[in-house]
Formats: C-alpha cells, sequence, structure tokens
C-alpha cells in the first residue's frame, strides 16, 4: 500500500500564508508526478499545481504567482507554499501521487485525505 499523509491546513486571513506538506510512504519503488487539486463546496475538484519528478511545473491560472509547489524526492514529500490568500482559495486540499510500487507494476494514482484550507476574515 501507499499512504500519504498530508498536513498544513487551517484558517488564515485573507492576505495570509499557508505550507501544506504531503509525505508518502509505504511499498514505492518510483515516485512521478506529485501535484495538488482542490475541491470547494459545490464543485469539482480542480488542478492547483503539479510537479514532475525532474522538477517542472503547472499552476492552474488563479493561483501563478501566489502559490509554489515543490518538492524532496529523498523524503518523498511534497509541499505547496501558499502566499496572498484569498477567500476564493477555501477548499478542502488533496495530494496526488503518480508512483509504482514495483518494478513490474503500473504506475498508479494515490489521494490523500485532503486537509481543508479556510481563508476567512
Amino acid at each position: 500500500q501507499v499512504q500519504l499523509v498530508e498536513s498544513g491546513g487551517g484558517l488564515v486571513q485573507p492576505g495570509g500564508s499557508l505550507r501544506l506538506s504531503c509525505a508518502a510512504s509505504g511499498s514505492i519503488f518510483s515516485i512521478y508526478a506529485m501535484g495538488w487539486y482542490r475541491q470547494a463546496p459545490g464543485k469539482e475538484r480542480e488542478l492547483v499545481a503539479a510537479i514532475t519528478s525532474d522538477g517542472s511545473t503547472n499552476y492552474a491560472d488563479p493561483v501563478k504567482g501566489r502559490f509554489t509547489i515543490s518538492r524532496d524526492n529523498a523524503k518523498k514529500t511534497v509541499y505547496l507554499q501558499m502566499n496572498s490568500l484569498k477567500p476564493e482559495d477555501t477548499a478542502v486540499y488533496y495530494c496526488n501521487v503518480r508512483a509504482k510500487r514495483y518494478t513490474w507494476s503500473n504506475i498508479d494514482t494515490y489521494w490523500g485525505q485532503g486537509t481543508q484550507v479556510t481563508v476567512s476574515s
């Protein structure tokens, strides 16, 4: 099994910052892309940011210039630094990892349990 443990969510005022972390553990041969998605009430889950194994990044337009994704391959951890937070950033944030459990296995997608981010005064 592959487990993803997220941390760092919470309540923050508009303009504030939060840093999310997601650590992968379990039977993992190799991790490929890592990313963050979010889902607001009544809306579909959407990509926030992603990072490949070689460090290439991709951001959703609403968060460009405010959020930064990074990863520590040795720790099997992905981070999301969120600055200049807005009320519309309020959502449950989910970690997403594409990984192989063994050399012979397919690349599968794994999800974290989600962490709530609330931006409100």
